[in-house]
Formats: structure tokens, C-alpha cells, sequence
């Protein structure tokens, strides 16, 4: 692709830290081709529908040219957020029965206390620091931590999760110099160890269920059973999917609110009003910018441009999010703004699937934590991101305080 495509400038790492202005003119131009045979769509009632449509496959290998890096995921079939209908359907379908309603309506409220000490541990680790990383010291650690418990894993292999979430996370995020296929080739090892513990914990959980997903996940069902190649795949999805856009939304939204310090100090007196604050989070600043695995399975007309099948087909869903034609100043970070039916966890039959999940541990993260910081300040801003243009969020964030014993040394 030309170095000067749209596509490359916005990928383009010097852009990580404000990507806005080039999402404002992809909407513009519309519906932008690429170089290399690729379509942007940045508008939001153009996202919304495509995402709606039953001839937009999330299967790579139903490309012209097939993405041979999709075909196989290191010798894991793809899981179901990679798959079409009726295929998608079946997998996702099982994996909610063990997730959420109507067979588990409680399983994630359930989590709440859980969370909550978990939250309350990771601050408390704060104790005679002025300054930490949001990142490494609490956004990072959380969601493992709340995966694993939801899994099952047993608490001392949890710290073995933290090593293959480490070279997962390398391999999403390269270092410039580097070999290129070093890190991928760590994190597909580290995928499949991680698949194999999953699938061996998962046949003990058969023989001696416990109230974990593990245990729902091998247990039989009038509705069908996953196989252990599905167990495997869908607990690795669970795990890697939910952890890395969990990070990033916890980040954001600390680094959002510094940014804002008046609706910091709204936020710290109305806790309440958390939940509608996630939401535009998730709409601001969304963990996850776009999703570059759409493929038309038909020749389709999109504001008036033809994409022909099997082109690679590329939603940008943080544009989308800023779209004045859907959000009214959507440049302006507004936690108590109505009608935000935001495009943070996509849309569709492919919605995300962790999403009530991710709304939970960032309401509590964020309330504990901004409740502890006294004048926070950041260090440095822009922060450093990450490389993933794909998964955007800051790498490090630095943040000096004073510990807020005054508030109940919460």
C-alpha cells in the first residue's frame, strides 16, 4: 500500500496519539478505495447498516485473495467472532448459555463483590507511592485476573496467564527494529499453551464441575456441546479479546478524565454516574478503533460506491463514533450525554460478546480508582501508546497524586 494512502497515515504510528483529524477526513471523502483493493468506511449510518448486513462476512478466507494468515489460528480453528452464520451462531450461542441471559442471567452482576476486592487489592498496592503506572500497576493485571477467576483457573496458575497475555500483547504490539515474525511466533506459541491448559482444565472440570465457565462449557446440554477444540478456542477468545480491549477502556478513561478534571470532579461526587460515563468512553475514546476483517459476499453499494465481492472491507469505528451527523458536537467529552448509542463494542450479530463484562470492571475500576488519586496529575501527555492502531490505548500512563486518606483511605 502507498505510503500515502489514508489507510497508512492513520496506521501510521506518529498518528496514534490524535488519529481524529484523519478520521474527520475519511468522512468526508466517504467511501474511500485503497491502494491495495481495500475500502474505509468512516460514517456512522453507513458502519451501522454494513455491520447489520447479512452479505458482510467477519470470515478472512472468504477474501478474493484469502488472508492465509486467518485460514488458521496456529493450529487452533478460527473461533466464532471469526466465522459467518450458522456456523457463528451455534458457537456464540453456546458460549452464552455459560455467559450471560437467559440461561445465566446472573454470572457477570454476580461478579460485582468479586471485582470490586480485586480493584480494591490492586489500589492497595498504591501504599507509599506518588506515583504509578495506570497501566502496568492497574488497568493490565485487572482483567486477567477477573478472566481467570471466571474461567476457573486455579489462583496459582494464574501468574502463567499473565506470562502468555505478555507475549500475546508483544506480538499485537511490535518494537520498530525488531524481527518481524519474533514476536507473532511467541505469540502463537504462547495461544496454543495457552489453548492446551484450557482444554486439559476443561476435561477435569467435566469429571468435577464447579460454578465456573470452564465447567458450563464442558457440561452436556439439550441445546448441543462444544467440543474441546471449541472449549479451547473460544476460552483463548474470551481471554485475549476481553483482557486487551478491557485495558484499553480503564486507560482511556483515566487518561480522559485527567484531561477533563471538571468532569473528574463531577464523577468523584456522583458515582452514580459512572455507567452513563463508561458510555461515552466508549464512544470518545474506544478500545477498539476498527474492525479490519469485513469481507462483501456479493457486489454491494456503499454512499454510492460499488465495493465488489470478497474485498477486503475495513469499518472504522472510532470515526464512525465522531460522526456529527449521528452525535451532536461529538468532539466533546460529555459522560451525562443522551441518545449514545455508540459503536464501542461494534454492532450486529457480532456485538461484543464480553461487553457486559467489560462495563462492569471499567465502572468499578474507575470509581475505586479516582476515588483514591487526590490531585492527579499526569506525567507526560500525549502518553506513549501502543502500536496496535487496531487496538488503541496508551502503553504507559504515568500519574503523580496524593493518596486520598480524607476520603476514607479508599
Amino acid at each position: 500500500m502507498a505510503a500515502d494512502t489514508l489507510f497508512h497515515r492513520i496506521t501510521d504510528y506518529v498518528h496514534r496519539a490524535d488519529p481524529y483529524p484523519l478520521y474527520a477526513e475519511l468522512r468526508e471523502a466517504g467511501v474511500v478505495r485503497q491502494d491495495d483493493g481495500s475500502y474505509l468506511v468512516g460514517t456512522y449510518h453507513e458502519i451501522e447498516a454494513l455491520l447489520h448486513d447479512p452479505r458482510i462476512s467477519s470470515d478472512r478466507r472468504k477474501r478474493t485473495v484469502p488472508d492465509e494468515a486467518a485460514t488458521a489460528e496456529e493450529g487452533l480453528p478460527p473461533a466464532f467472532i471469526g466465522l459467518d452464520d450458522p456456523e457463528h451462531h451455534r458457537l456464540r450461542s453456546l458460549a452464552m448459555r455459560s455467559f450471560g441471559p437467559p440461561h445465566t442471567p446472573d454470572r457477570i452482576a454476580g461478579m460485582h463483590d468479586g471485582i470490586t476486592r480485586i480493584v480494591k487489592d490492586l489500589i492497595s498496592d498504591f501504599a507509599g507511592k506518588e506515583r504509578i503506572d495506570v497501566v502496568d500497576d492497574f488497568a493490565y493485571p485487572l482483567p486477567v485476573t477477573v478472566i481467570c477467576r471466571l474461567l476457573g483457573v486455579p489462583l496459582e496458575d494464574e501468574p502463567r496467564f499473565r506470562q502468555w497475555s505478555d507475549a500475546i500483547v508483544a506480538g499485537i504490539d511490535p518494537t520498530p527494529g525488531e524481527d518481524p515474525e519474533e514476536r507473532p511466533r511467541a505469540a502463537a506459541e504462547a495461544r496454543k499453551t495457552m489453548g492446551l491448559y484450557l482444554g486439559e482444565l476443561a476435561d477435569k472440570r467435566r469429571a468435577h464441575p464447579s460454578d465456573d465457565m470452564l465447567s458450563a462449557f464442558a457440561a452436556d446440554s439439550p441445546d448441543g456441546q462444544l467440543t474441546p477444540l471449541e472449549i479451547m478456542t473460544t476460552s483463548v477468545l474470551l481471554l485475549i479479546a476481553g483482557h486487551e480491549t478491557t485495558v484499553n477502556l480503564i486507560t482511556n478513561g483515566i487518561l480522559t478524565l485527567l484531561r477533563h478534571p471538571d468532569q473528574l470532579a463531577r464523577l468523584r461526587g456522583e458515582p452514580a454516574l459512572m455507567p452513563r460515563a463508561v458510555e461515552e468512553l466508549l464512544r470518545y475514546e474506544p478500545p477498539v478503533q476498527m474492525l479490519p476483517q469485513r469481507t462483501p459476499l456479493a457486489d454491494i453499494e456503499v454512499a454510492g460506491v460499488t465495493i465488489p465481492k470478497g474485498a477486503p472491507l475495513i469499518l472504522m469505528l472510532a470515526s464512525g463514533n465522531r460522526d456529527p451527523r449521528r452525535f451532536h458536537d461529538p468532539d466533546r467529552f460529555d459522560p451525562t450525554r443522551d441518545d449514545n448509542q455508540h459503536l464501542g463494542f461494534g454492532s450486529g450479530i457480532h456485538s461484543c460478546f464480553g461487553a457486559p463484562l467489560a462495563r462492569l470492571e471499567a465502572q468499578i475500576a474507575l470509581n475505586e480508582l479516582i476515588q483514591h488519586l487526590d490531585d492527579p496529575r499526569l506525567v507526560e501527555d500525549p502518553p506513549p501508546y501502543r502500536r496496535s492502531p487496531v487496538l488503541r490505548g496508551p502503553r504507559h500512563l504515568l500519574v503523580d497524586y496524593r493518596r486520598a486518606a480524607a476520603r476514607g483511605g479508599r
